[in-house]
């Protein structure tokens, strides 16, 4: 539920599942978190792209005869910030948005079905480009990822062939701990109280789960789970505050944030989990744990492409989020017809 339109999800059932009480709708459905943390700072809504099964956290809008999905999708999304208002406390210091309020939410329809698709379809425009750029976005990662494991997993390095492997290490390269690498440091408290409107983004355990007006620590910078969620890691391009679930990488000792980047993600951190009943990463365990050092030019030469594929998704980043202001400054007055489609 953190994108509009969802394709795909990391967990599936089967079919047997799906038809045993599980919750399934159509493609083009709308799904609205009514339950949980996020709605304390957003009302998520995405709209379905194939069938899919949802959770107890999430209701299905389903339109009546005469009514657009994509209309219905950015009408709510125009009034978003309504609706958040509207949530609840419920137990455990979540919230909840219960289906009679939200059913009550009003919102201006024309009376046509072309009408309405005439209105989706200018929103659709932007988040075509903003999907557009996304996609670019996964295949310039998953390039530097590829060349990565190619270079120092697979060790078919630039002159691998003139290179001989002693003890499972290409010569000239190092086998040493992690905390000679890199030193990760536990984050910074700061409640969602005190946090200030702002451009500064406030890293947890799996990303961004807010912003703030001031930045604790400098770009660029990696930040990873140390409680309750493992394993992500986040490459920062810019000024951030990282939670107290999270860690970050104080200080870069034998390598580069880019090339820590995919050894971090190639470690597989959350096998490093020291806790009992909340996933905890253990700093000391992940320090001392092996890894390898390619020679300087080596690393030099992957750094050079990397971090220029890197440039440029932080562009498209950028471009995403002015085409997303520009869509929201849009939505309200597109949905209420202030504007002649």
């Amino acid at each position: 539920m953190g994108q509009s339109f969802i394709d795909d999800t990391e967990l599936h059932v089967s079919a047997d599942g799906a038809a045993n009480g599980t919750r399934m709708v159509p493609k083009h459905t709308v799904l609205a978190v009514v339950r949980g943390m996020s709605l304390a700072n957003e009302f998520r809504i995405s709209i379905t792209q194939r069938e899919m099964t949802f959770n107890q956290d999430i209701k299905a809008l389903h339109c009546v005869e005469g009514i657009d999905p994509h209309f219905l999708f950015y009408a709510l999304k125009a009034r978003k910030n309504h609706i958040r208002e509207l949530a609840t406390e419920a137990s455990h210091g979540t919230k909840k948005l219960e289906t009679d309020t939200l059913g009550a939410v009003e919102i201006l329809v024309p009376e046509t079905l072309e009408a309405q698709k005439a209105a989706a379809s200018i929103a659709l425009n932007y988040d075509d480009l903003i999907e557009n750029n996304r996609r670019r976005i996964v295949l310039l990662e998953d390039a530097a990822r590829q060349l990565y494991k190619e270079w120092f997993v697979r060790f078919r390095f630039p002159g691998h062939e003139h290179v001989r492997i002693i003890n499972g290490v290409p010569e000239g390269w190092e086998r040493l701990p992690l905390g000679d690498v890199l030193t990760l440091q536990r984050g910074f408290d700061l409640p969602t109280s005190d946090r200030n409107e702002g451009s500064v983004p406030v890293y947890g355990s799996t990303g961004i789960v807010g912003y703030h007006d001031t930045a604790k620590v400098q770009a660029p910078m990696l930040i990873t789970g140390r409680s309750g969620s493992l394993g992500q890691v986040c490459l920062v391009s810019v000024p951030c505050w990282p939670l107290n679930t999270a860690l970050w990488v104080r200080e870069f000792k034998r390598a580069s944030p880019w090339f820590s980047y995919f050894l971090l993600v190639d470690m597989g951190l959350e096998k490093f989990n020291g806790g009992a009943s909340v996933p905890t990463l253990d700093r000391k365990v992940a320090h001392a744990a092996p890894v390898m050092l390619p020679t300087g030019p080596l690393m030099d030469q992957f750094d050079a492409t990397a971090r220029q594929g890197f440039e440029l998704i932080d562009t498209l980043d950028r471009q995403n989020s002015e085409l997303a202001r520009a869509r929201d400054l849009l939505l309200p007055k597109l949905m209420s017809g202030a504007i002649a489609v």
